[in-house]
């Protein structure tokens, strides 16, 4: 799996999960605070579509995991 691969993966995952847990109509609903967190990853996503800066990517770049033949989020 790529790095970017994994960026998407995981940036999915977390809006969902945070979405779930946020959002009152949901079964496993604990608080709307979650919601920050939703926002959080949206506007680390817009940003890196700018700067071409992310964190996560730096951090599984470390950990070993190989970028693509794509763009990155760094170059």
């Amino acid at each position: 799996m790529t790095v970017e691969r994994a960026i998407r993966i995981m940036a999915g995952a977390f809006i969902l999960i945070s979405l779930a847990l946020g959002v009152e109509a949901s079964p496993v609903f604990v608080s709307k605070n979650f919601l920050w967190f939703t926002a959080f990853v949206g506007a680390n996503l817009f940003q890196s579509g700018f700067t071409r800066f992310c964190p996560a990517e730096l951090i599984m770049v470390k950990l070993g995991m190989k970028r693509g033949d794509g763009v990155s989020c760094s170059r």
